[in-house]
């Protein structure tokens, strides 16, 4: 086995993943369009909890593991949470609770947000990721490895 193969701190991985809440449920999976994720190690884009269990797993390599909310999406952030006006929702977008709406950023990006409440003419959207504030447990299975 070449030293290539063993996921280090510098290494790029390619990986399926399956996560699942605490109750069992299945929350998010790569296999279902069959589209690996591609991480590279150390560029802050996933905790460094999550990267620490994958640090030396080979290609082939499958491994089940639970984050707590910190280590995994965080914890909900209350300013992330937005009051706006019911009169700032059209027809096709209307404020029903449960509802994603993507809102417009001054970048040009959007950004998904989650309608909690509707009250009156006050909509409660909430910013945070879906999976903010719950305990992970994610199945993963290596790729790739370089």
């Amino acid at each position: 086995m070449s030293e290539q193969s063993v996921i280090s701190e510098r290494s790029t991985v390619v990986f399926h993943f399956d996560i699942k809440l605490s109750d069992g449920s299945a929350a998010e999976s790569t296999r279902v369009h069959n589209k690996p994720a591609k991480l590279q190690m150390g560029d802050g884009s996933l905790s460094p909890a999550f990267e620490a269990e994958l640090l030396g797993l080979t290609i082939g390599d499958k491994k089940t593991f639970t984050l707590a909310p910190e280590d995994a999406y965080g914890m909900p952030n209350p300013d992330n949470i937005y009051y706006v006006d019911r009169s700032k929702f059209s027809a096709d977008a209307p404020a029903k609770v449960g509802t994603i709406i993507g809102f417009a950023m001054p970048d040009g990006s959007e950004l998904p947000g989650l309608v909690r409440e509707v009250v009156g003419d006050s909509v409660t959207i909430d910013f945070n990721h879906p999976l903010a504030g719950q305990t992970l447990t994610f199945n993963v299975e290596i790729v790739q490895v370089s």
